[in-house]
């Protein structure tokens, strides 16, 4: 009597050797490019003369720290950090909070014209910056609050709120209507239900809509340009502009200051990306 010789058997959903291998392959590629914009970046900043990124090679025999040095205690950076981060928070915290209000509205309530309110946030996104400026500028002039962190943060959520709330209404369209009525059943007020049952489900969705308004204020240059006077509220990324002039360009120190600016965004990065992935995936499941 003869068996037949046992042959391995691939599992289905499993890839071979070679496709494993190539999947690899293609992340570490990937991910090289990714970091190595990074990397060089990181790796100019280490250079002490503004023109060392032409020879880029020169830098390993000298390398320093002295222009995060400079940075630090001969600029105004920690003015600006300051000014971001009161800018970028506080278009986080007002974003978020009238965005999930507005997809919660839409994604539970039918009121009259809801569809047309929903696409006309997105038109609200069709006009270039430079279309805004002129009318936003004397807006904030005749509400007097040029040159100050309300009229940026305003200013900030006219692009954040838009994108955010489209985001969190997929999100909350997700979320079962079941509990809005155990909320009701439980004497809970609509605000209630919202507020206690609602939100801590769309932590993820939230967490997105947190880490784009954030990014949105934390990076953007043209507004915080025009609507900040004082140069002790400008913005990183407005600060940024200091060391470049109309002959000279002090690349090694916007190279340094740009991986300082790196770091908030890195750490708020770190705490929202548990969240980040989930609500991304989850927020496009309906519209």
């Amino acid at each position: 009597m003869t068996t037949a010789a046992s042959t391995p058997v691939r599992q289905r959903g499993r890839s071979g050797p070679l496709a494993s291998l190539a999947s690899h392959s293609i992340l570490v590629l990937a991910s090289v490019i990714a970091l190595f914009p990074v990397a060089w970046l990181v790796f100019l900043s280490l250079g002490p003369d503004k023109d060392d990124y032409l020879h880029p090679g020169r830098i390993w025999s000298k390398m320093t720290f002295d222009n995060y040095s400079f940075v630090l205690q001969h600029t105004s950076f920690f003015d600006w950090l300051k000014s971001s981060l009161i800018v970028s928070l506080g278009t986080t915290v007002l974003g978020v909070f009238v965005a999930a209000t507005t997809g919660y509205a839409v994604s539970r309530m039918r009121f009259p014209g809801y569809r047309k309110f929903m696409w006309l946030l997105l038109i609200t996104q069709m006009f270039p910056v430079t279309v805004l400026m002129v009318p936003m500028y004397q807006i904030l002039a005749d509400l007097q609050l040029i040159d100050t962190y309300l009229g940026l943060i305003l200013v900030y959520c006219t692009t954040a709120v838009p994108y955010s709330a489209w985001l969190l209404k997929g999100y909350f369209d997700t979320i079962p209507f079941e509990i809005d009525e155990a909320g009701r059943v439980d004497g809970l007020s609509p605000f209630g239900t919202f507020a206690r049952l609602i939100l801590p489900l769309a932590r993820p969705g939230l967490a997105v809509a947190a880490f784009y308004s954030f990014i949105t204020a934390f990076g953007e240059v043209a507004f915080a340009t025009t609507f900040m006077l004082d140069d002790k509220k400008y913005t990183l990324a407005v600060g940024l502009q200091s060391f470049v002039s109309e002959h000279d360009a002090q690349r090694n120190l916007m190279a340094a200051t740009a991986v300082l600016v790196a770091i908030p965004v890195s750490a708020f990065f770190y705490l929202v990306q548990k969240n980040l992935v989930t609500g991304l995936t989850a927020g496009g499941t309906k519209g």
